[in-house]
């Protein structure tokens, strides 16, 4: 019997038991030549996530979620971001 394998997940943050005491920086690389950060948010439920989108092909990688604006602050703090992109 063949074991399922399971789908790779981009984002390693979203759980109970994160540490952040962790370094996200070490932990996501940032290359602003090829990369933007953004945060997406559902007009539906109003989830927002904070994360990267590769400028070449669009794909989005997941840093963290954001549910206050003390997240989004530290976000742009970890990071050095000025400014932030929204989608929906």
């Amino acid at each position: 019997m063949k074991k399922l394998a399971l789908p790779k997940i981009n984002s390693i943050h979203f759980g109970g038991r994160w540490s952040w005491k962790r370094d996200l920086k070490e932990t996501i690389p940032f290359d602003p030549q090829k990369q933007y950060a953004v945060i997406r948010s559902s007009i539906c439920t109003g989830e927002k996530v904070a994360g990267f989108k590769n400028i070449e092909d669009g794909h989005f990688t997941e840093v963290m979620l954001i549910r206050t604006e003390k997240e989004e602050q530290r976000f742009k703090k970890i990071y050095n971001l000025e400014n932030v992109k929204k989608e929906y």
